[in-house]
């Protein structure tokens, strides 16, 4: 199999049923879970000097206020909605920040690349660390928790809950939005 193959047999065979398993929706490489106030959005992001022998790519994970989103009468968020922003790493733990198939800029691929070492090592960062902490996340309360502290997105998270515009005021007044957050590597 060339790279690309492999990574479409990834999405295939692993991402998307396990996304669908956990209610996820989708619309090409973008999913998202609706959790009321807001959605959790996963979309996969492919870098540009990708070749069938080579491929490169993240994951863009985060928040999506439904408030924010332009087009109130689309129900399915996308990418440029994301209300907060982080790729993958911020949801694992130092010990998986790098390893054979993942560097600094997300995961690779390649022709040699073993699919079903490569596949465990995707399959551990999503079901040990990604998809546990999106689950953690149930109310706009748990999203300040939990991103609060997060430089740049947090602060802007708190700042658009606080816009008058967006008539969130009953919601922001229960809102405690100095709380830390519970996924800040320490």
């Amino acid at each position: 199999m060339t790279a690309k193959e492999k990574q479409i047999q990834f999405i295939k065979t692993f991402l998307k049923p396990t996304l669908k398993s956990f209610n996820y929706q989708t619309s090409g490489q973008t999913w998202w879970q609706d959790k009321g106030d807001f959605f959790t959005l996963i979309n996969l992001q492919n870098f540009s000097w990708n070749n069938k022998d080579s491929v490169d790519f993240c994951f863009n994970i985060g928040i999506v206020l439904k408030v924010t989103m332009k087009d109130l009468g689309n129900k399915s968020p996308t990418y440029h909605n994301l209300t907060v922003y982080l790729r993958e790493g911020y949801y694992l733990p130092p010990n998986r920040s790098v390893h054979e198939f993942r560097n600094k800029t997300g995961y690779r691929v390649n022709g040699q690349t073993d699919f079903n070492a490569f596949m465990n090592e995707l399959r551990i960062d999503f079901i040990d660390h990604i998809l546990p902490a999106l689950e953690e996340l149930n109310s706009i309360q748990s999203c300040v928790d939990n991103f609060g502290d997060v430089p740049f997105w947090g602060e802007h998270l708190k700042k658009v809950l606080t816009l008058p515009e967006l008539n969130l005021h009953d919601r922001t007044q229960t809102t405690d939005l100095t709380k830390p957050n519970q996924f800040a590597k320490g």
